[in-house]
């Protein structure tokens, strides 16, 4: 299951970021004293009772108002409230109830999302102040006293969001359906390729980046089965992001690979590979999806019974941190290689939920050790005593040794390839975590 989101909102300087760092735990939002400061959303991953979730900070909002910037960070923080699973909404002790505040209310009373409401800057430690009764007026039930600076309280507006959540959920049609997030850098034909398979205009298509502003869902289903497309925003480099609305779209292409099963990474064929196209797939490994790097707009390339070979060689020269990922060639022009897209699909998608006993992977580990000797240093040799599977998507296996410094990262990656070299396991990392007996 995806991460559950939890957005900070209210209005400018109650002290959103400051919150944010306190749960988080580290200074991520840049916290100044000056309304406004937040402009984008600032997302990290947060933990509570060993469980995670992602909180998301969010701009101050000025319900009413001229200012072109005051207007993106209010319509950057509705996409928060309607991406998050739970708000938390923070006010001011100090300034007391405002219109604004209400204002505020209204809004996260109409989204109809559970709200936790939080009441900053109560710093005392002792009896609450007689003004937190006040915000009982905004209709969102009982306010939560809290210090961001110090702390305080933060453990029950956590304890108070998570009543809201259920962890223990899996999507309703999760077995049947194969979500696949397609993500990439902007104009590289992400929206024409859901609408050739929609067979109509469900993107808007342009050619300009930075049209596709919202992670979009669109549920196909055909004869190679049920799926969920989630075209998003392109990702461009931090420095190449408006401080308009495309930069408010990232947490959204990001959201759309944390709760997908499989990416498809598209790279413009007419350019070849760039540094982003690797960092945007970089995310998709660390996230442990099934991946695919599909190459767009081939029939615009110019080409000889060599260049597919050529490119395919320079890709996985270039993706050498993920070289389980399949390469296809494609136009979401002409159709060209889509049902091929589809096979892949659904088999990356069974890799990445494969499973093993414990005893074929230890029969596989003793013919490794066998073949290889395991590394030794200063008189000292590694001994690998058994290995267990032990979650999917991706396969994760714990190895149980002697001493964790022997275990050297090329053994490591000796024992993945002889787990990939029996079972396959194209298109999904694998991850070994190394663990000494008895932990």
């Amino acid at each position: 299951m995806a991460k559950p989101i939890i957005a900070i909102v209210g209005r400018p300087n109650v002290g959103k970021s400051t919150l944010f760092n306190k749960i988080i735990g580290s200074r991520i939002s840049i916290v100044e004293d000056t309304p406004g400061v937040t402009r984008d959303r600032i997302y990290a991953e947060g933990e509570w009772l060993d469980k995670k979730f992602m909180l998301v900070d969010t701009g101050g909002i000025e319900p009413i108002t001229d200012n072109s910037i005051l207007k993106h960070i209010k319509q950057q923080a509705q996409i928060a409230i309607d991406t998050a699973d739970v708000i938390m909404f923070v006010t001011d002790i100090r300034s007391g109830v405002t219109a604004n505040d209400y204002d505020i209310a209204t809004m996260l009373l109409k989204s109809g999302k559970p709200t936790v409401l939080v009441v900053n800057k109560c710093d005392t430690i002792g009896r609450v102040p007689d003004e937190i009764y006040d915000f009982y007026s905004l209709g969102l039930g009982e306010p939560y006293p809290v210090s961001s600076v110090h702390g305080h309280g933060t453990g029950d507006v956590l304890d108070e969001c998570f009543r809201h959540i259920d962890f223990d959920r899996e999507d309703a049609e999760d077995d049947e359906r194969i979500s696949v997030a397609v993500i990439g850098r902007p104009n590289v034909g992400k929206s024409s390729l859901i609408n050739k398979i929609l067979g109509r205009e469900r993107m808007i298509v342009r050619d300009e980046s930075g049209t596709t502003r919202d992670a979009v869902d669109s549920f196909v289903e055909n004869k190679y089965g049920k799926f969920i497309f989630t075209d998003t925003a392109g990702m461009r480099k931090k420095g190449n992001v408006d401080r308009g609305v495309e930069r408010f779209s990232v947490i959204r292409a990001l959201a759309a690979v944390e709760r997908s099963k499989v990416c498809v990474i598209m790279i413009d064929g007419t350019v070849g590979f760039t540094e982003q196209d690797s960092k945007i797939a970089g995310y998709a490994h660390e996230q442990g999806k099934a991946c695919i790097i599909a190459v767009n707009k081939w029939d615009a390339v110019e080409k000889d019974d060599k260049t597919m070979d050529v490119m395919r060689k320079k890709l996985m020269n270039d993706f050498s941190f993920m070289s389980y990922a399949p390469i296809i060639f494609i136009s979401a022009l002409t159709g060209q290689r889509l049902d091929r897209l589809f096979e892949l699909i659904k088999f990356v998608d069974e890799q990445n939920s494969f499973r093993t006993t414990t005893g074929v992977l230890n029969d596989i580990l003793a013919r490794a050790v066998a073949r290889v000797q395991p590394p030794s240093d200063k008189g000292k040799r590694l001994k690998i005593y058994y290995m267990t599977q032990i979650s999917t998507r991706p396969p994760t296996f714990v190895a149980f040794c002697n001493q964790k410094d022997l275990f050297h990262f090329s053994y490591q990656r000796y024992i993945e390839n002889q787990i990939r070299e029996v079972f396959g396991l194209e298109g999904t990392p694998i991850r070994i975590l190394i663990r000494e007996r008895g932990e």
